[in-house]
């Protein structure tokens, strides 16, 4: 019976948990809890924290399966769930962390390993650099919806995303090899 699950779509599943199937929501979960989690741990989560908060999310999702509509894939509407409670939990434990401690770190030193690690590269990020990234290319939030989730002016928003993806171009770029002290002049 497993087997006939993981054969459905997700919008089928979602229609059978909306009724009240829990071993289809159960397999929804299997198939995104962990690209859920890998969003939050992006946004800066902890993993422990991103554990918490998929949780969570798959919970809210699972009671509201009915207003899936799946106009979208599934995983992108529950990405958008957890996002959204994890800018709602940052938020309130803003108010017990002095975040101009945070500010002042520095990013980790730069690693040129021919390795790409998104994951490193994202935390060279300032936190608000970061999430704002994260909700636009990760959530897939739009910017007006990350203006209101953040309590940000659009225009700051889209700054924070630009400037952080132009970073994470530059630090995810390929060093050139062999050019160190060349002239880039061709005769």
């Amino acid at each position: 019976m497993s087997h006939d699950l993981k054969d459905r779509h997700d919008v089928e599943l979602a229609a059978q948990a909306a009724a009240g199937g829990r071993r289809e929501f159960g397999e929804l979960v299997r198939r995104h809890g962990s690209a859920v989690r890998a969003l939050l741990r992006r946004m800066g989560a902890e993993n422990s924290v991103a554990d918490d908060v998929a949780q969570d999310a798959f919970i809210q999702a699972y009671q509201r399966c009915a207003e899936f509509r799946g106009e979208g894939t599934f995983l992108a509407w529950v990405k958008r769930i957890a996002a959204r409670l994890y800018i709602k939990r940052r938020a309130k434990e803003a108010r017990y962390v002095d975040e101009a401690a945070a500010a002042d770190e520095a990013g980790p030193a730069v690693d040129h390993a021919a390795r790409v690690d998104l994951d490193e590269a994202l935390k060279t990020l300032s936190e608000v650099e970061r999430l704002c990234v994260s909700l636009c290319h990760g959530a897939g939030l739009a910017h007006p919806e990350i203006a209101t989730a953040l309590n940000l002016p659009l225009g700051t928003v889209k700054s924070h995303v630009k400037r952080g993806l132009d970073k994470l171009r530059t630090r995810l770029q390929p060093e050139p090899t062999g050019t160190v002290g060349r002239s880039a002049h061709v005769g």
